[in-house]
């Protein structure tokens, strides 16, 4: 750290303190708050339990060369991606990221433990914990699109074991690593066209998801969530799991958790306004975090108004012990590391930028009804000089602070993905 770079960030330290924020315990805090990064933006949602395309209400677009395509790829990608980003991180897998032994293969319904052992060695080297995720898509036991909601009973039957099988898997990730596992239950249940029933699924799938958290285990290892989504890919008409549906079920069962995809409402609602509402009646939620453009597509996080807005509203309503945060996107026409270590980024400079906002005032001005310089101070605050406080937070992060990281992409691209 040069001379003028110390002399730059005392200057904006100064800056802040005279609104009444503290730089230094900003970092220092958000240092420990966890954010859960997902394999999935590695290799196109695929995972290594089965050939073909994604199936189930989801698709990625592009075809950008260097995607990984074996367990190992993967890990490197990964730690590539981790090398750059600051803070600290969980690990989120998916089901169908299980690594099974030469010869040996079983079913969703029968996946173990130990089928994710080299997972739980990769997070416990590099102090991870890990996050789960049931994969109820891209499998030939979708029945007509459906899983867990589906009239047969026989489809039903094998997805409510996968679901359990998932929970002792969350359970073990939980022992393993000392941290807690949130287990996020979507599915992408529904109808292309209007149906003729649509309470029917709904009951199916509320006594399909109770089975699945009925599976013994410890509520403090285990954080079981249910996500809504709005619409998907060949289900455009009707969706089982609404956001209806997924709130008033863990409104109505004990430690079961609200998760909030910011893809996966009207493109007219906001995330940012659902997380004060619902932290004033859920002991905890969880939030999967991306950016819809015109409905999920899941493209890369930015740092933009509604990243910045739902940051903010963490930060707020002082839920960094009560919402667990999760990124969600997969792009393949960029590269894809970097798709990760720009997301990622983005959300830890959204929550930076909301630590260095001084809510305690702001929130005087409001309930004392002075407007006016209410509006100002927000306007003002859009130029302080946060992005010193970003680079000294990269800095004692021990990650490289401006844009020059992407020379270490471009490295890794050349020698490494492209030579698969």
């Amino acid at each position: 750290m040069s001379e003028n770079e110390k002399q730059e960030y005392m200057l904006a330290k100064e800056a802040y303190a005279k609104i009444g924020v503290d730089t230094e315990a900003a970092m220092e805090r958000l240092k420990s708050v966890p954010v859960s990064l997902h394999c999935w933006q590695g290799d196109d949602v695929i995972g290594f339990d089965h050939e073909g395309p994604l199936t189930g209400g989801i698709q990625t677009t592009g075809n950008y060369p260097g995607k990984a395509t074996t367990p190992q790829q993967l890990m490197d990608d990964i730690d590539q991606a981790l090398s750059l980003m600051p803070g600290c991180k969980k690990l989120n897998l998916h089901a169908s990221y299980a690594i099974f032994e030469k010869g040996e293969f079983v079913d969703r319904d029968k996946i173990e433990p130990k089928h994710f052992a080299k997972w739980v060695q990769f997070a416990k080297e590099r102090n991870m914990g890990i996050d789960f995720n049931p994969t109820f898509f891209s499998h030939d036991k979708m029945k007509d699109g459906l899983t867990l909601s589906s009239p047969d009973p026989e489809t039903r039957k094998f997805w409510i074991e996968h679901g359990k099988a998932c929970i002792r898997i969350s359970e073990y990730f939980a022992k393993e690593t000392g941290i807690p596992c949130v287990m996020n239950i979507w599915t992408g249940d529904g109808y292309k066209d209007v149906p003729a029933d649509r309470m029917g699924p709904r009951l199916r799938y509320k006594d399909s998801i109770e089975q699945i958290i009925a599976e013994p285990h410890d509520p403090k290892l285990v954080k079981p969530c249910v996500e809504s989504k709005v619409f998907g890919i060949g289900v455009e008409s009707y969706t089982v799991g609404s956001a209806e549906f997924t709130l008033s079920f863990a409104a109505s069962h004990e430690n079961v958790l609200p998760l909030m995809d910011n893809g996966h409402y009207h493109p007219t609602e906001v995330v940012s306004d659902k997380i004060p509402a619902l932290l004033c009646f859920y002991p905890e939620i969880a939030l999967h975090i991306t950016r819809p453009v015109r409905w999920d597509s899941d493209h890369v996080v930015l740092f933009d108004d509604e990243t910045k807005e739902m940051a903010k509203e963490i930060v707020r309503c002082d839920g960094f012990e009560r919402v667990y945060m999760a990124l969600d996107y997969f792009d393949a026409s960029i590269n894809r590391v970097s798709a990760w270590v720009v997301g990622f980024r983005n959300w830890q400079k959204a929550l930076l930028n909301a630590m260095c906002t001084p809510y305690e005032h702001l929130k005087k001005l409001q309930d004392q009804s002075q407007f006016t310089e209410l509006m100002m101070m927000q306007e003002e605050l859009k130029t302080y000089p946060f992005g010193v406080v970003w680079k000294e937070y990269c800095r004692r992060c021990g990650v490289i602070a401006d844009e020059s990281w992407f020379k270490e992409i471009k490295n890794y691209e050349k020698t490494v993905q492209l030579a698969r």
